[in-house]
């Protein structure tokens, strides 16, 4: 693990694998710190230089004031991969991570060399529904809504049978700080990708959980539909967190479309 300051903030990250490798990076989901990728990154380093860092408003990463953007968000990855001295990457993101890849890609297609979209979609939720949820967190920070957001993460399944996991999880969306939770719901409310998603060129894959209650297969599916080539894959027994619940099937089908985007 390693800190740096980098477009005027301090980001928490780390860096796995193979120095000299190509360069695969993991971008996480609202509430949520990159060790939601610790079943997932691993399995990748052998081959990449693997990525992983917490976002602004996240993690041990700085939590500046609200509201943020998505190009806030992406122009912080990109000071980042500049610090690394790493030119282009393939990114992996989780829900508003996969918004930030979506963002990356057009705002510099030059360095991105492929995309894998889980949970995630060009537009999500409402206005109104993300103004709700910022005046709840605002007014009572975030462990009035946590057992709502875990209900929408994990599966019945996963919560019923593997309860001291979900303990810990939750832990870790509750231990974020309200203002940084807050300002990446402004970010994701104030974001419409749709018009751009055409002018996508990185290989795209988009992956959904069958059970996922915040980013529902059919979103997901509709921006599949909008990006060039992109190609849709369903996980069965997976809410929001596929990378927690569904690891293995989730490494294997990133691994596929690396190999067949010929990054691997």
């Amino acid at each position: 693990m390693a800190f740096i300051r980098t477009n005027g903030i301090v980001l928490h990250h780390q860096v796995l694998g193979r120095p000299d490798g190509p360069t695969l990076v993991f971008i996480n989901s609202l509430g949520s710190d990159f060790r939601i990728w610790q079943e997932v990154a691993p399995a990748f380093a052998d081959c990449f230089r693997v990525v992983l860092y917490d976002k602004r408003g996240h993690g041990l990463s700085d939590a500046p004031p609200a509201p943020y953007t998505i190009d806030d968000h992406t122009s912080d990855l990109i000071a980042l991969l500049d610090d690394l001295s790493i030119g282009s990457a393939a990114l992996v993101g989780l829900s508003v991570g996969g918004m930030i890849a979506q963002r990356m890609a057009v705002r510099a297609p030059e360095r991105v060399s492929a995309i894998a979209l889980c949970c995630t979609a060009a537009k999500i939720g409402t206005a109104e529904t993300w103004a709700e949820r910022i005046a709840a967190v605002e007014s009572g920070g975030i462990e009035p809504i946590t057992d709502n957001v875990l209900q929408r993460w994990f599966t019945p399944h996963f919560r019923e049978t593997r309860p001291d996991e979900v303990a810990g999880w939750r832990n870790m969306l509750v231990r974020t700080p309200a203002h940084g939770y807050a300002g990446t719901c402004a970010a994701i409310r104030d974001a419409d990708l749709r018009p751009d998603a055409g002018r996508i060129k990185a290989p795209t894959l988009c992956v959904a959980g069958d059970q996922d209650g915040s980013t529902p297969a059919d979103v997901v599916r509709g921006t599949a539909d909008i990006i060039p080539g992109a190609r849709f894959e369903l996980i069965d027994g997976a809410g929001h967190i596929p990378c927690v619940e569904k690891p293995a099937v989730l490494s294997g089908l990133i691994n596929r479309h690396l190999q067949e985007a010929g990054i691997v």
